[in-house]
Parts: structure tokens; C-alpha cells; sequence
């Protein structure tokens, strides 16, 4: 697993050269955001051990199982590390893949395992968690999160934007690593969710699929005109 430093808080741990998960040094350790795929937990744990900090808490950005994958070995290791997602997404761990009145009625994408481990709590839009901010990013799926840590202005999207292949919203397809795209609910919601989170100006772009980006915000900005073209090409012509 390869380890690559960004900024003053944030590790990137990168598996297979494209799936990332996070490890943020906060006062009592580390908090992780996503997991990766099942058989990652050795290497995570390595790297926290490496890195000179216990993980306190696990966060998860979405319930797709390159994010949840390693979930239950992790929380075998070391249970006292508190698991937290949305509240809506909490309800794909458990098997619930039914949509809500008012969302998108698109069929959902990508997997969606049953995991084991307890979720100790449950995140809204605002809620804080260690030095995050949580905010709802839906599309990619219906309860997506991204976390926002003000210490730096770094920002964790999971796959609300990816970056492997080409900076793009989730479901705008890059030929080069189409899965995100391939894998997302509905690209309106995620267009909608990019332009909120290109609105904190944020100092970095930590995503799922990809290198992390040093101010991103015009490689945002691009990718979400791409997303406006993709979403409705008449009236963004005119």
C-alpha cells in the first residue's frame, strides 16, 4: 500500500495504485475515511503503526464495498475504533437498498455489501466528527458524505469527484477509469453536490480514485461545466 503525505494532517493510502483510503492525524490519533477492499486491514493497520498513531474512529464516505470492504477486519482489530456514516447510507450496510420519496428514482449502482461491525453513530450535514465537518454529497449514492476538516480547508470527497483518469463529478464517464462513473446513482444530484462543495474553497481535493489535488478549485470548476454539459447539452448550448 503506498503511503503519500498531504499537507500537515492527511495521509493518502492507495491500494492497487487506485483506491485511497485516508488516515487524519487528530489530538488522540487517527480518524480513517473508508476502508477499500476487503484484505486492505493489514496494510492500514501497518501504516497507522508506521505513522506512529492508533485509529480512534472509522469513518465511511458511501456504503459501496470499495469503501466498506475491509470494515468488519478493521473493527476485529481493533473495536474500540468507533464506526460512523450517513444515516442514510447506514441503512445499505444493513441491506435496505429501497429509495426515499423526493430521491431520484434511478436504479441504484456499484455494490452495496452487509457488514457486521456496529455503527456507533450516524451522520447529518453539519455534524462534526474528530476535526470534520460532515457534508451531504449525495449522487454517487443517495446518503454520499464528504468531510471537510477546517484546520486546513482539505477535503475528503469520496467518490463525489474522482481524479484517476481526469478530474470529473461522478458519472461523468472518463474512458481512462470509468468505474466511479459507471457506479453512480444519479449524476443531477451529483452535480448539485459538486457545486456545494466547490463552494467551501477548499486548499485540497481528496478523492477515492486518484491523486489528491493542491488548490483545486479550477479543476472543480471544469469538471462541473463538463457535468452541466453532460446533464442537459440544450440549454447549456443556448
Amino acid at each position: 500500500m503506498r503511503i503519500t503525505p498531504a499537507g500537515t494532517f492527511l495521509t493518502q493510502l492507495t491500494r492497487f495504485g487506485l483506491i485511497n483510503v485516508y488516515l487524519v492525524r487528530e489530538d488522540d490519533g487517527f480518524t480513517l475515511v473508508d476502508t477499500g477492499i476487503g484484505g486492505s486491514a493489514p496494510s492500514i493497520l501497518v501504516a497507522a503503526g508506521k505513522l506512529g498513531a492508533p485509529i480512534r474512529r472509522i469513518v465511511l464516505t458511501h456504503a459501496h464495498g470499495d469503501h466498506v470492504g475491509s470494515v468488519d477486519a478493521l473493527h476485529a482489530a481493533v473495536p474500540e475504533a468507533e464506526l460512523l456514516i450517513s444515516a442514510r447510507e447506514a441503512r445499505f450496510l444493513n441491506g435496505d437498498t429501497a429509495l426515499d420519496a423526493g430521491e431520484a428514482e434511478t436504479p441504484l449502482r456499484g455494490s452495496f455489501p452487509p457488514i457486521n461491525a456496529p455503527v456507533a453513530h450516524t451522520l447529518s450535514d453539519g455534524d462534526m466528527v474528530g476535526s470534520f465537518q460532515a457534508v451531504a454529497a449525495p449522487g454517487h449514492t443517495p446518503g454520499h458524505l464528504a468531510l471537510y476538516d477546517a484546520r486546513d480547508r482539505s477535503l475528503i470527497v469520496g467518490d463525489a469527484f474522482q481524479t484517476a483518469g481526469g478530474v470529473a463529478v461522478a458519472g461523468v464517464l472518463r474512458p481512462l477509469f470509468p468505474l466511479p462513473a459507471l457506479a453512480t446513482w444519479d449524476l443531477s444530484t451529483a452535480l448539485e453536490s459538486a457545486r456545494k462543495l466547490l463552494d467551501l474553497d477548499p486548499s485540497r481535493l481528496a478523492v477515492g480514485h486518484g491523486r489528491v489535488l493542491d488548490a483545486p478549485q479550477e479543476a472543480m470548476r471544469r469538471a462541473i461545466a463538463v457535468a452541466e454539459r453532460t446533464v442537459n447539452p440544450i440549454q447549456v448550448q443556448a
